[in-house]
This record gives structure tokens, C-alpha cells and sequence, in this order.
């Protein structure tokens, strides 16, 4: 598949026939935030890829293809399920209409006012694919790293604010998503045969470059950022699949996941925290908000049965048949796949992303449960973002 460059064209051009803002004093429906920015990769992308590789004439990714989205769109959206992501479950919660990929903005459609914007890019790593080039390991799906994200959006925030003190004001008045972002830095040296082992030293690099972007957003005025742990990739039909019969790992009893594996995902994600404390000292203005990917879905692999999996934790809904339904050679959705009839049923939706059913798991048991640091189950933390004046942004095209 062809690169999408990042340069192959202006990004989010300030046209003067878009309406630039609308200012109001009510607060959004949910009181809190006034609209959702989003970065990351295939857990949070809405529809970015399937807009860039359009563009770029490159070849389809399958997950364009039914049955994505089947569940929920009826339709494939780009998203990398059989429905919503847990992106799509915090802006209903909010009140808010789904959240747009950027791609969509960037064509001048209509976006709703306090709607937001997402630049998640499926396939998309924290670090530059020059880092991943240097070894040996192409990005096949796109060059839309973390740092690339980043420039889409400060390209886009003059679009909606015209002085400093007004996109701070929107910032401020925003929910940040970080991600998830990080795991394709591991995934993708996997899947190209690397051992797990190289792949250690990756991890300060990826912490590094999640914090940088971070505090550039604080510095441009976000007060509320969500930041992704890594899921328990040992338990990923996709790593399954490519240990199976080998000597050298070990299995976890309880779930039947990759006990070397899990305890990778652990160190990424204890890394993070304790970068992210280190935020909270400098900035306790700031709402950091850890959300725990990866015990939240730690719940229904050791307990498939209690949250309606019963096909099972780690076997994939869709995919190319073997001991976890899984095939690097046959994707969900090519020919010789198959696929599942209730796949709210199955925890793993392809191999590699999960369905909506467990996004769903993931979402309340971090917004409506215990697994964020601090708390943050109703979505709106303090009550300084409650009394704020809000502000709201209409882009439109004439």
C-alpha cells in the first residue's frame, strides 16, 4: 500500500468562506465539555484512513470492507470493529453527536456545533515512521505518526479561533483523547518478526513522545486530556496467533493469554504513569486523566462468561480460520475469511481490535467505573470545569 504523505498537500487551509466561530455563553448538554479532540491510532480512528488512502490511490485496507461496522453503521465507517469505539460511547455520553474524523473537516463539511474533531489514524505509531524505517519495519498503512497528528492540529485551531486567548479558551473547554497511541510502535516489529525483546528499548522513546505531545497541548491551553494505557496485547488473537507452537512462552492459566507479553504491555504502561505524575507536579492546574486500558480489559479475559462473551475472550469474531481465527495472509473481511453470527459474543473482533461489546466493557468501567487515575467516572472531574464559560465552534461550508 502507498504512503499517505503528510505533505502531499496544505492541511486544514483557512478558506474565507468557512464560518469561523460562534461564540456562546451556554454551556454543551453535558454541562462540561464543549467538544472532543481526539489523536491516536486504529482504537480511536473514525474514518482518517479511509479518507487519506482514498486519496492517495493506494490500495484498500480490508477494513473497508464488510462486514465492518456491520453491528452498529450497517455499514463499514473506517472503524476498526463491527461498531462504535470507545470514542464514539464518551461522546454520547456527553450528549454530543459522534466525532468526525479530520478529513471530514478538512473537505469543508458540515460539522455540529460542539462536535470536535478526531486525528486518529489507524496503523498510526507514537514514533516517526523514520524511527521504524531506520529498522527495518514499514508502516504499510500510513505516515501518520503522533507528530503528524500534532501538526494537523495546529494547522486546524486558526480555523476556529483567530486570537490566543480564544483557542485556549476552546482548549480549555475540551476533552483531549491521547490516543491510544503507542501500541503499533510494538505491534507492527511483531508482525515483521521481531522478538519482543528488541522492542524493549522502543518503550522510553514512545513514553517520550506521548509526554512531549502532551505538554505541547497544555501549552496551547487543553486542561482535560485522557491518556490510554496499552491493552493486554498477550492476549491478542494476532500475538496468539504468532506464538502458537513455540517453545518459549509461557501461558497464563486463568485467561490463556502471553504471560511475556502482558507483562510487556505492564511496563509500557507503568512507564506512562509515572511520566504522567511527573506532568501533574508541573502542571496541577491540569486534569490528567490515566485511563486503564489494560485492567479494564483484563476483566472480561479472565471472566469471558460474566460480561457475555461466552465464544470466548480470545478467539477473533472474523478472521482467517486456525486455532484463534486468525491469518496474517487472510484478513477479516478478504476472501476465505470468516466471519461469526453474534459477535457480541466474542470479546475480539479481528485478530487485532476488539468489538464494540468489549469497547463497550472498556468504556463504562473507565468513565462509569473505577478504572481511571484519579476517578474520572462522570466525565467532568472538577468543578472548575463545570463554572466555566463555555465556548462553541461552527465550521461549516457554504
Amino acid at each position: 500500500m502507498d504512503h499517505v504523505s503528510s505533505s502531499s498537500y496544505s492541511y486544514f487551509p483557512i478558506l474565507p468562506f468557512l464560518i469561523i466561530l460562534l461564540f456562546t455563553t451556554c454551556q454543551h448538554a453535558n454541562g462540561c465539555y464543549t467538544s472532543i479532540i481526539s489523536f491516536g491510532d486504529s482504537l480511536a480512528d473514525t474514518g482518517n484512513l479511509k479518507q487519506l488512502t482514498t486519496k492517495s490511490n493506494g490500495g484498500q485496507p480490508h477494513f473497508l470492507f464488510p462486514p465492518y461496522g456491520e453491528t452498529f453503521f450497517h455499514r463499514p465507517t473506517g472503524r476498526c470493529s463491527n461498531g462504535r469505539l470507545i470514542i464514539d460511547f464518551i461522546a454520547e455520553s456527553l450528549g454530543m453527536p459522534l466525532i468526525p474524523p479530520s478529513e471530514d473537516v478538512r473537505e469543508n463539511r458540515v460539522i455540529e456545533k460542539g462536535q470536535g474533531v478526531n486525528f486518529a489514524v489507524a496503523g498510526a505509531t507514537a514514533l516517526d515512521s523514520s524511527f521504524h524505517e531506520a529498522q527495518g519495519v514499514v508502516n504499510q498503512y500510513t505516515n501518520a505518526s503522533l507528530g503528524v497528528q500534532l501538526e494537523w492540529f495546529k494547522k486546524w485551531l486558526p480555523s476556529v479561533c483567530e486570537t490566543a486567548s480564544e483557542c485556549k479558551n476552546i482548549l480549555r473547554n475540551s476533552l483531549i483523547l491521547m490516543g491510544e497511541i503507542g501500541g503499533n510502535d510494538y505491534n507492527h516489529p511483531v508482525e515483521a518478526g521481531k522478538p519482543i525483546a528488541e522492542l524493549k528499548s522502543y518503550v522510553p522513546l514512545v513514553i517520550d513522545t506521548i509526554i512531549s505531545a502532551i505538554n505541547e497541548l497544555i501549552e496551547l491551553g487543553a486542561e482535560t486530556i485522557v491518556v490510554p494505557g496499552n491493552l493486554p496485547i498477550g492476549c491478542s488473537a494476532a500475538y496468539l496467533t504468532i506464538y502458537y507452537g513455540s517453545d518459549d512462552v509461557e501461558y497464563d492459566n486463568t485467561t490463556g493469554c502471553l504471560i511475556a507479553l502482558n507483562k510487556f504491555a505492564e511496563w509500557h504502561n507503568e512507564l506512562l504513569q509515572t511520566a504522567l505524575n511527573q506532568i501533574r507536579e508541573v502542571h496541577p492546574e491540569v486534569n490528567i486523566i490515566y485511563a486503564d486500558y489494560y485492567n479494564a480489559a483484563m476483566q472480561f479475559f479472565r471472566s469471558p462468561a460474566k460480561y457475555g462473551f461466552t465464544n470466548g475472550a480470545l478467539k477473533a469474531c472474523c478472521g482467517g480460520e486456525g486455532p484463534y481465527n486468525y491469518n496474517q495472509q487472510v484478513a477479516c473481511a478478504d476472501p476465505g475469511s470468516t466471519t461469526c453470527a453474534n459477535p457480541e459474543t466474542y470479546a475480539n473482533w479481528d485478530g487485532l481490535h476488539l468489538t464494540e461489546a468489549a469497547y463497550h466493557v472498556i468504556f463504562k468501567s473507565l468513565f462509569q467505573g473505577t478504572y481511571t487515575t484519579p476517578q474520572f467516572n462522570s466525565l467532568c472531574p472538577t468543578s472548575n470545569v463545570q463554572a466555566r464559560g463555555a465556548s462553541s465552534s461552527l465550521v461549516q461550508s457554504l
